[in-house]
């Protein structure tokens, strides 16, 4: 180990920031924490993963999940355009 050791250059945060993410602090309610912390002990999904997730599904993020009815949509489109 060295006797001294330059912080000049230094920097506070995150060692390696998330591309596309931002730290940020909020204040939430006990109860939505705990619902949350519950969910994510039933799916196995972090609390904060499940947090953001429900904020993109709000805000109109949200993927649309790849059903049976979306792949025949999509199905029935591309024939009916190439008709």
């Amino acid at each position: 180990m060295r006797k001294i050791y330059d912080f000049s250059k230094g920097r506070r945060g995150a060692v390696v920031a998330s591309a596309g993410k931002t730290r940020i602090t909020i204040y939430v309610d006990d109860a939505v924490i705990k619902r949350f912390k519950a969910q994510s002990e039933k799916t196995g999904k972090g609390y904060q993963t499940l947090i953001n997730e429900a904020l993109k599904s709000r805000v109109g993020l949200a993927e649309q999940p790849v059903t049976r009815e979306l792949v025949r949509k999509i199905v029935r489109e591309e024939l009916a355009a190439s008709s």
